[in-house]
């Protein structure tokens, strides 16, 4: 093949599908889904989201669930990275934000290190679209000086070792749980440990921006002992801090 019969670079983009909610799309994400060739979709992109698809473009699911067999982050990077050397117009469905515990980095710096065009469009992180949905606010005057977001999930499945619990135990903080609902008893113990009440205001959301959407709320210690008990199968964000204080005689 020739430099002149050698198709033109493609290009990649990273959207953020926000928590599931078709309506909270970007304007933007919606142009990219309806320009692209070849759509790589996570398993929370939901019909809705891939509905703005052309009927032309290839869907390609690589979603990661734990405990499920499924794509492993090289191929999908290997994916993106070939259909863009075909000149195709790839875009890379997440759920949430791209940029917050959806492993972007590692996309990110395989499409640079291909010479391979990469856009991010932001979305709805999960953890602001949670607070949204239960009509309270992630920090109060006086109560709640900062927002952190954590993941509780490492490779192995388990409470990541690393964690700043200090931090994490801070009660002028909302802390924002992703993937933790498996490890969220041995978070709450080392919490508490750490000084932070058995009291402090806790609400477990469950496949938020669908229509199975569920919520828990109650105290750190009760809600640790009910979501073990309870073993949601939905994807589930907790969110723990006194700016949640009232939450729970919120209908929703």
């Amino acid at each position: 093949m020739t430099t002149a019969d050698k198709p033109s670079i493609g290009s990649i983009a990273l959207i953020g599908g926000g928590p599931g909610d078709v309506d909270l799309l970007t304007l933007r994400a919606v142009e990219r889904l309806r320009a692209a060739e070849i759509i790589l979709y996570d398993d929370l992109a939901g019909d809705d989201i891939l509905s703005f698809a052309s009927p032309d473009a290839e869907l390609i699911a690589v979603g990661k669930r734990a405990g499920h067999p499924s794509p492993k982050q090289q191929e999908v990077s290997r994916l993106m990275i070939e259909y863009a050397k075909l000149g195709k117009r790839v875009v890379r469905v997440k759920s949430g934000d791209p940029s917050i515990f959806a492993r972007a980095d590692e996309e990110i710096v395989a499409a640079r290190d291909a010479g391979v065009p990469i856009e991010i469009v932001p979305g709805i992180t999960t953890a602001t679209a949670a607070a949204a949905y239960l009509g309270t606010s992630l920090t109060k005057r006086g109560v709640a000086r900062r927002v952190q977001m954590v993941t509780g999930h490492d490779v192995d499945g388990k409470l990541p070792e690393d964690l700043d619990i200090a931090a994490l135990a801070d009660p002028g903080a909302t802390t924002c749980v992703f993937m933790g609902k498996a490890t969220f008893a041995a978070l709450a113990e080392k919490l508490i440990a750490h000084g932070l009440s058995a009291e402090t205001p806790t609400v477990v959301i469950e496949s938020l921006g669908s229509p199975a959407t569920s919520v828990m709320a109650g105290a750190l210690t009760e809600i640790a002992t009910r979501l073990t008990a309870a073993k949601p199968q939905g994807p589930c964000m907790i969110l723990y801090g006194a700016a949640l204080a009232g939450v729970g005689a919120i209908k929703v």
